[in-house]
């Protein structure tokens, strides 16, 4: 498996925390599924950090594109393929 990062950023603060449970929901979900290894938000609100498992670009941009936050476009994202130098 390949690891790729995702940097949210939000755009639409009220929107964000209206559909918070919703995109903890799907976050949690894909952990259980062993998908996503790493994630928190930062420390000035701006937004968040997800890595996830995925076989290719595709794989990783569809979990990443389905999550509420983009669907809703409450925060814009930029994904990543990562190396990381951690065993995961």
């Amino acid at each position: 498996m390949i690891l790729y990062s995702a940097y949210f950023k939000t755009v639409n603060k009220a929107l964000d925390e209206e559909i918070r449970q919703a995109h903890l929901d799907y976050i949690y979900k894909l952990m259980d599924d062993g998908v996503i290894v790493a994630k928190g938000p930062f420390t000035d609100h701006s937004g968040g950090l997800i890595i996830y498992k995925a076989s290719d670009f595709e794989e990783a941009s569809g979990y990443v594109m389905q999550d509420p936050v983009c669907l809703h476009g409450s925060r814009t994202v930029e994904i990543k393929e990562w190396k990381s130098s951690l065993e995961v």
